[in-house]
């Protein structure tokens, strides 16, 4: 007898359709109502690197993940809560490490120990300003 029958293949895709209905963020958005900008759901490795006076603190860096961006903004999901004000970002493109400052502007629980932290991003931060990130790579 097969382990998987019509029916419960019909359960599984029941569950999943809820799921994916209740957490969708382009579906939440609608019942939210219109956003001054929409989001892109885009999931790559981010290095957190937060700030103290201006001067990044290598020593509490971390990586996260992104869950979405604007032009100007990124949440990221974290394993744990992180009381952060502002941080540096490093992301991975074209071979070499780019840098942008953001400021934290909310952090939310989503479940499980994770958390979602939502970040402005302000400008670009490059290397040559700051020698200590030019050996940072993901």
């Amino acid at each position: 007898m097969s382990l998987f029958t019509a029916n419960k293949k019909h359960e599984v895709q029941s569950f999943m359709l809820k799921l994916v209905n209740n957490n969708c963020p382009e579906l939440k958005g609608l019942m939210e109502g219109p956003r001054v900008e929409t989001r892109v759901n885009l999931c790559v490795v981010v290095l957190v690197i937060p700030l103290d006076k201006n001067r990044p603190m290598l020593e509490r860096m971390f990586a996260a993940v992104t869950k979405e961006f604007t032009t100007l903004g990124v949440a990221l999901v974290l394993s744990e809560p992180r009381a952060l004000d502002e941080v540096v970002l490093g992301f991975r493109w074209e071979g070499r490490m780019n840098f942008v400052r953001a400021r934290a502007r909310h952090l939310h629980p989503l479940g499980a120990g994770f958390y979602q932290l939502g970040l402005q991003m302000k400008e670009m931060v490059y290397a040559g300003d700051h020698p200590e990130l030019e050996s940072l790579s993901l």
